[in-house]
């Protein structure tokens, strides 16, 4: 094929803009559409969704908005579809979308994956331990879903088949754009650097408009977001890709809305490890070829590891909280006192009754001006966790109670009554051969055959780390900059991790950020959320660093009673970090190159 791939990617999670289909199919020659819906808690909703309805248990607002508004204009085009919608239950997603295609005359060729889910295998994972903590398996009655994460390869087979769209369930959120760019140029398992480009691509992909000024650093520069462009990958033969967006919409695609989003949730940007690939990252160019284009190169891959990750959701406990705005002098030391209040209440109760205390207890303050005695406003939120809902209930029953006695100043809004105990769903991950699983890759209903790639189940080479040039010693001149002015940074979550990734804004300035952000300083900077190590990681490519923080998020997702359970505002509080870099440093070179 000479001809680019055109794949555009419409949804970044269950919930992401309905309108973003019909935006894309605006994009000339468009081959592609990928929908990404799944994360952890997602397949813990699914997973209930089913159990009350055999039918349910997938996202069922991506076949009636979705593609009931679109399929007719998608078969018109030409254009494949290739989705995770399928999540606990891909079966019945694809059925539905049959019944549609049918209904409409449209005679569609519509293909499901099937073998990710490890429910109905359960007891044979009773002696694993969670591959980051540590823990015991949870029980098998408070197991919700169980799923592995799949590769590219059962995708590909379906579209060779003639597979018109293709419902998968737990595959890794970037297999959907390789899958379409292995059945599209015919590159094979063993092609590991195309292998990593495509799979870089579909990482570019997979968030939607994050790529496109979605929580850009400058996020002025993406403009009205509310017709912000999604993202379209060109993808050519060799792997090189350009991203872009459609014509006639806001949002910016530079080089770096584009870094923040491929070192998003990357860890060790060297070994990002997935089911077909293991790909390093670190020196990838991007070059603004021209306005809102941008050229991705130098992706590098070697073998997989042969072993897949697999994601257990159970429930662990119950949870609830209640956020209130308070003002006046020391508006802080008022809020900590009312939900001090409402706690020791609660507890004198737990007490009597010989019941055990609260699992874990938050208390966070938003706002306002830490120390300073003087008229403030914040919000404030108290929360509790416990394996009887009751004694969750009995908190926000008491902490209501208090309010008469608080100190002046709160305020709540009232819009939707008094929070209720809802569970806790917690993470436990480990590995598996893939060899143990079994695939089921039908068109139409007719099974068609498919082995995944003989790999042994290793564990992946170490590769020597890179480390940045050290900076100047002999400097007499210093000036100390906030680390925005040097950088953009975004955040995000894996699990318990927060991964923190920060693009020099010019190269000469990565080596003093690198000397700033030491392990001691990050520690110390987030010292108030975090109990694990810190890592770092050079990227020399993209004179950028990767920062992986462990033990950082309560646990993280839903079991995490932190206002942010998902590091999402990590970037912005390390933007404020002051660096020390020569003075003039940056007056000299702001105009250098990306």
């Amino acid at each position: 094929m000479t001809k680019p791939l055109r794949i555009g990617g419409a949804s970044g999670f269950w919930g992401d803009a309905p309108h973003a289909t019909q935006q894309l199919l605006r994009t000339p020659g468009l081959d592609f559409l990928v929908y990404d819906y799944l994360a952890e808690i997602t397949m813990s909703i699914m997973a209930r969704a089913r159990l009350k309805d055999p039918q349910k248990g997938y996202a069922v607002d991506f076949v009636s908005d979705v593609m009931a508004q679109n399929l007719t204009r998608i078969a018109e085009a030409g254009v494949k579809v290739l989705s995770n919608a399928g999540g606990v239950n891909p079966s019945a997603c694809a059925e539905a979308l049959r019944v549609m295609s049918a209904e409409l005359g449209l005679g569609l060729k519509i293909a499901v994956v099937e073998g990710d889910d490890l429910m109905p295998r359960v007891a044979e994972f009773a002696d694993r331990t969670e591959m980051f903590s540590g823990a015991p398996m949870p029980i098998e009655d408070k197991i919700a879903s169980i799923n592995a994460y799949i590769g590219a390869g059962p995708i590909v087979a379906a579209l060779q088949a003639g597979a018109d769209i293709v419902i998968t369930g737990r595959c890794v959120d970037s297999a959907l754009t390789l899958a379409a760019c292995m059945y599209y140029f015919g590159w094979q398992h063993e092609q590991y650097d195309l292998l990593a480009a495509g799979s870089l691509a579909g990482h570019l992909l997979e968030c939607g408009p994050q790529s496109t000024g979605g929580n850009f650093t400058d996020w002025e520069m993406a403009g009205d977001i509310a017709l912000i462009g999604y993202p379209v990958a060109e993808i050519s033969a060799d792997g090189a890709a350009v991203l872009t967006k459609p014509e006639g919409t806001t949002g910016c695609v530079t080089p770096a809305s584009i870094c923040e989003q491929m070192l998003y949730e990357i860890g060790d940007p060297q070994s990002y490890m997935l089911p077909d690939v293991i790909c390093d990252l670190s020196n990838v160019k991007l070059k603004q070829t021209d306005p809102d284009r941008v050229r991705v190169t130098g992706a590098k891959g070697r073998a997989p590891t042969g072993q897949l990750k697999v994601s257990v959701t159970w429930a662990d406990g119950y949870r609830a909280g209640l956020t209130f705005l308070i003002n006046g002098r020391d508006a802080r030391q008022k809020a900590k006192v009312f939900a001090q209040a409402g706690l020791d209440r609660a507890r004198a109760v737990l007490q009597q009754l010989g019941a055990p205390d609260y699992r874990d207890v938050s208390l966070e303050a938003f706002g306002g001006r830490p120390g300073d005695g003087d008229y403030e406003e914040i919000s404030f939120k108290a929360a509790v966790k416990h394996d009887d809902p009751r004694a969750v209930g009995l908190f926000l029953r008491e902490l209501t109670g208090a309010a008469l006695a608080t100190p002046p100043g709160m305020h709540i809004f009232t819009g939707g009554g008094r929070p209720k105990p809802s569970p806790v769903v917690a993470l436990f991950s480990f590995l598996v051969p893939e060899t143990i699983l079994t695939y089921r890759v039908a068109v139409d209903g007719k099974d068609i055959p498919y082995n995944s790639p003989p790999v042994a189940p290793q564990n992946p080479a170490p590769v020597r780390a890179n480390i940045p040039k050290p900076t100047e010693q002999s400097v007499s001149d210093w000036a100390e900059r906030p680390l925005e002015d040097l950088a953009w940074a975004r955040s995000g979550d894996k699990g318990d991790k927060a991964n923190v990734g920060v693009i020099a804004r010019n190269p000469a300035y990565l080596p003093y950020i690198w000397s700033a952000l030491t392990e001691d300083t990050l520690s110390a900077v987030f010292a108030d959320f975090l109990s694990g190590s810190v890592e770092r990681y050079y990227l020399p490519g993209t004179h950028a660093m990767n920062i992986v923080l462990n033990e950082v998020l309560g646990g993280g997702g839903v079991a995490s009673l932190r206002n942010d359970a998902q590091g999402k505002s990590f970037a912005q509080i390390l933007l404020a970090t002051p660096v020390k870099v020569p003075a003039g440093l940056i007056a000299n070179s702001e105009q250098g190159d990306f």
